[in-house]
């Protein structure tokens, strides 16, 4: 019985957002144009369920690159008005278009000069009368048995506010870096994190010359307990690698005479690198693949910027 309940709420959903989907037309372009063209922020507003939705919307916007707060429409008209300002925006979301308290604020709104884009089922209504653009949100039934509960129409006002963010995300080229900046906390800040942020570099960079005795060499790689050290030109270019998997090859081969030859010939001179913009996640999945503990860090030049560690992506938690 539950199945059958589920399986019917999801079916009338999905055919609320087909039927959205359908009746997109221009008027959904020039949402978009519109509030890509405020200059101040698009504060969301709506109450009870729909102010629910107005909350994520609004966030969702926030972090696609798109300014926004969510404004409670009661609040509002008890000193929250105070939060607009010239250039600002209104998303209003109201199914029946006749919310009390958003019908409340609208003359005030009208004189700070402030705009209103309204989701709606009614297009007819006080709210959408006075909106610049109307979006209908409408639905033929709510998944509620009793056609009451808000479902099918906060589902659809829902999806048509990700479809402004998204549209608005791409309009304002948005991309992973932005994106990453406003989400640096987290499972999407780790998934989007760049090696340049996670290699060891400056003093933590152990390295050496290919004339550095190979004593010295010990004690790099032993001081910054990395199981490596990298090998640079004079110029910061990278001239090799040598590891604790190299020390005890030559050891095995060559015993305590290992102390007494050149860097130049014990080095691995075509380590594996990458480039500072390449993801963390990207760099683990390298490492893991070629079985490797550390991966050099070069830029264009092949110059050394820094070094990334098997164990500390671990501990990063990627996936």
């Amino acid at each position: 019985m539950s199945l059958d309940t589920a399986r019917r709420v999801l079916r009338i959903e999905a055919q609320a957002i087909q039927d959205a989907m359908a009746r997109l037309d221009g008027t959904f372009e020039r949402a978009v144009v519109f509030l890509f063209a405020c200059k101040g922020r698009v504060a969301v507003t709506g109450m009870g369920k729909s102010g629910i939705v107005a909350r994520k919307i609004s966030a969702t916007l926030s972090s696609t690159g798109t300014p926004s707060f969510f404004l409670h429409p009661a609040e509002a008209l008890h000193g929250d008005l105070g939060m607009l300002a010239a250039g600002d925006v209104i998303l209003a979301v109201s199914y029946g278009g006749e919310t009390r308290e958003i019908v409340a604020l609208l003359d005030a709104l009208k004189r700070m000069e402030i705009k209103l884009v309204a989701l709606t089922g009614n297009a007819k209504s006080t709210i959408a009368q006075a909106s610049e653009i109307v979006l209908d949100v409408s639905v033929n039934e709510e998944a509620c048995s009793l056609n009451l509960a808000p479902t099918a129409s906060t589902t659809v006002a829902m999806a048509v506010g990700d479809a402004l963010a998204v549209s608005l995300l791409e309009k304002r080229d948005f991309r992973h870096d932005d994106f990453a900046a406003l989400h640096p906390a987290g499972s999407l800040g780790k998934r989007l994190l760049r090696v340049e942020k996670a290699m060891h570099a400056g003093e933590k960079l152990p390295s050496v010359t290919p004339e550095t005795p190979m004593a010295q060499a010990f004690h790099e790689m032993s001081a910054k307990k990395l199981g490596m050290t990298t090998v640079l030109n004079a110029d910061g270019t990278l001239a090799g690698i040598l590891t604790d998997g190299d020390l005890r090859r030559l050891m095995e081969k060559h015993g305590g005479a290992v102390v007494d030859m050149k860097l130049a010939d014990c080095m691995t001179r075509n380590p594996q690198t990458i480039g500072p913009d390449v993801l963390a996640s990207e760099a683990l999945t390298l490492m893991e693949k070629r079985r490797i503990t550390c991966v050099i860090v070069i830029d264009e030049q092949r110059r050394v910027l820094g070094v990334v560690h098997l164990h500390d992506l671990w501990g990063l938690q990627l996936v």
